[in-house]
């Protein structure tokens, strides 16, 4: 998660308009759930990763670490499709269950591939001040910018207990590893009802009204960035077609 919004700020497509890549990525997103599961899961999959890997220069490493995990999700969501209940205790394999399992896990793998083109380009930073001016309420946006930023503050704390208890072979046997995990667990969530009184100290401090004023940069979205979104659609629409017609 930290390296994927690392990956954000440092993305060539990072100075460009939150609504340009939205309109990509959701595009692209629409395009993989309407379309024909095959080709159009393919089509659209392979069209977010060339611009993953391509234009918005995502290193392939860190793809796949931001992939493997929704991947296995994906996967195990699959599996039980394969097979059908037909009584209490009577499982049996099913016929069509396959295909089900493929269209399903295809259309998802370029959904995911749809919201990584966006997670990997555009920091919630940039959306979050934007969605307030569309008419999301700013208690929304604000609560979910705090819980953003805390989850960076815990994932920091995980990793220095971590390190600490490791260097104090606490993961030497299955029985330390249990104390240390439960160690662990432990001083996160003390650290994170920590974080809370201080930050809600500090708003306080600050007169804090209900509203937490941030600046955005003003940027103004591309034409010619649109407008190759839209032919670029408009061509994943036309092969995932034709490939139907040949067949």
């Amino acid at each position: 998660m930290l390296a994927l919004d690392v990956a954000a700020y440092a993305s060539p497509w990072r100075r460009r308009h939150p609504a340009e890549k939205a309109l990509l990525a959701l595009g692209l997103l629409g395009c993989a759930l309407l379309l024909p599961p095959w080709p159009g899961a393919l089509v659209v999959g392979l069209t977010a990763a060339v611009a993953l890997l391509g234009p918005a220069a995502l290193p392939p490493r860190l793809l796949v670490r931001a992939a493997r995990t929704p991947l296995l999700f994906i996967l195990t969501g699959s599996v039980p499709m394969l097979v059908a209940v037909s009584g209490p205790t009577r499982v049996r394999w099913a016929p069509e269950g396959l295909a089900t399992a493929a269209a399903t896990a295809g259309r998802a793998c370029a959904a995911l591939l749809c919201l990584l083109l966006f997670a990997a380009t555009t920091p919630l930073a940039d959306v979050l001040p934007r969605l307030q001016r569309l008419g999301v309420p700013s208690a929304v946006t604000e609560v979910a910018a705090l819980i953003y930023r805390m989850l960076f503050l815990l994932l920091e704390s995980v990793h220095a207990v971590r390190q600490a208890q490791a260097a104090r072979l606490g993961y030497r046997t299955w029985a330390s590893t249990y104390r240390s995990l439960a160690g662990q667990a432990g001083a996160v969530f003390v650290r994170a009802f920590s974080l809370a009184r201080r930050w809600e100290e500090g708003l306080a401090l600050r007169g804090y009204t209900g509203s937490l004023a941030v600046r955005t940069e003003v940027r103004q979205p591309s034409v010619a960035f649109l407008a190759t979104t839209v032919l670029l659609l408009a061509a994943v629409v036309l092969a995932t077609r034709l490939l139907v017609a040949l067949g």
